[in-house]
């Protein structure tokens, strides 16, 4: 509630100031006194009752106004004390359920993208992991565009020079995704989290060759034991399929390389923009932008078009609404990441995404009926644990 209040004063342009003064006498106390109160003493002490009476109604009136406007001022003072204290505390409680509902988002669209992907490439058995990218793109595309023309986002303006710049970004992050959906297709879900967590191997030995950063004992312990769990993961894993493993180390390579290669644009990509900077926003249009002719390409390269058309698989309802959920959660994650990384921060933000690997396994697990030993087990849970032990050693 506004408490600001104006005293507008409108005064007879015609009425000089000498004739204003005029009607008006010093009085004892530095004030001016009307010279009509002065003709009204003169009655009173003619002894006129009526010039009294109008005297003390007037002045009665005068003190209810005035306990009247005490009593409106002290209320709206009251009010304001309200108003404040519940603003207060709306804003404290804000700042209290703001880490926590961002946090769940970004977990929860991260658990359910994975299992919808696996829902389409297994359950389903849709054999065109080119395809359910394109088509996943094409949706986080339109839906960016429509978020910054509506204005609730902001976008930078694309031109070639920054195109030219990101596109080898681009390849990288096409294949990225591509090898992702295919490694998800042949691996359960849970082997897959283990066996990504190599990707923070590659990326530190790439940190450490090219931008010469340098990991603590830490950080180079919890990796010795993400090997370690990788290895025996593998070797224990009754659904253990080549062509799927051999997806997922091709991923790792590219997702490494996508992250140090992003790292090593960002500031070129930066400075052929108007504006001088690439927000997160405009990062996820400029990647699924550019990768839909690409992905066209490689859909008509190995002739996926052809069996898209003839699958079986396309005519049920039901797998264009998980397709379409799956896609709209991918840019979920990219949005609500930023939220929880706001709301946090990078150490936060880092040890809840690992702990996040833990619910995404054994989801996996349950919901596929994935065929599991005492030794494989303790393999996932081993890889989990030495996930959360780099994120701490990070921290360090």
């Amino acid at each position: 509630m506004s408490t600001e209040f104006k005293l507008n004063v409108t005064i007879n342009p015609d009425v000089k100031e000498s004739d204003f003064n005029s009607s008006l006498e010093i009085s004892p106390h530095g004030g001016k006194v009307n010279v009509v109160r002065r003709i009204i003493g003169g009655l009173l002490h003619q002894g006129k009752r009526p010039g009294s009476h109008i005297l003390v109604t007037t002045e009665r009136r005068g003190t209810n106004e005035r306990s009247r406007n005490n009593r409106d001022t002290s209320s709206e003072n009251n009010e304001l004390h309200v108003d404040t204290g519940d603003q207060k505390r709306a804003h404290e409680l804000k700042i209290r359920s703001g880490p926590l509902v961002s946090g769940a988002a970004y977990c929860l669209s991260s658990c359910s993208m994975i299992l919808l992907n696996k829902v389409v490439l297994s359950s389903y058995a849709f054999n065109a992991g080119i395809s359910l990218m394109f088509y996943q793109n094409l949706i986080s595309s339109i839906i960016v565009i429509v978020l910054g023309v509506s204005g609730l986002v902001s976008l930078e303006k694309l031109n070639w020079k920054l195109v030219k710049v990101w596109i080898p970004v681009n390849l990288i992050f096409v294949g990225m995704l591509v090898s992702g959906m295919y490694s998800l297709k042949y691996i359960n879900i849970a082997m897959v989290t283990i066996l990504k967590n190599m990707t923070n191997i590659l990326t530190a030995v790439g940190e450490l060759y090219i931008f010469h950063k340098r990991q603590n004992q830490k950080v180079w312990t919890a990796m010795f034991l993400m090997i370690i769990s990788a290895i025996t993961g593998g070797i224990t894993d009754l659904s253990y399929d080549a062509t799927g493993y051999t997806w997922q180390l091709v991923n790792c390579i590219l997702t490494a390389s996508y992250s140090l290669t992003l790292r090593r644009v960002m500031d070129t990509a930066k400075a052929v923009t108007k504006s001088g900077s690439l927000n997160e926003v405009s990062m996820v249009l400029l990647n699924n932008l550019l990768s839909l002719p690409l992905g066209m390409f490689l859909i008509i390269l190995f002739d996926e078009w052809s069996y898209v058309i003839n699958a079986e698989v396309i005519k049920i309802p039901m797998f264009w609404v998980v397709a379409t959920t799956s896609g709209i959660l991918g840019l979920a994650i990219s949005f609500t990441s930023m939220w929880f990384l706001n709301q946090t921060g990078p150490t936060t933000y880092s040890l809840v995404g690992s702990l996040n690997k833990i619910p995404i396994s054994i989801a996996g697990l349950l919901l596929f009926n994935v065929p599991l030993s005492g030794p494989n087990l303790f393999s996932i849970l081993f890889g989990l644990f030495a996930g959360i032990f780099f994120a701490k050693a990070k921290m360090s």
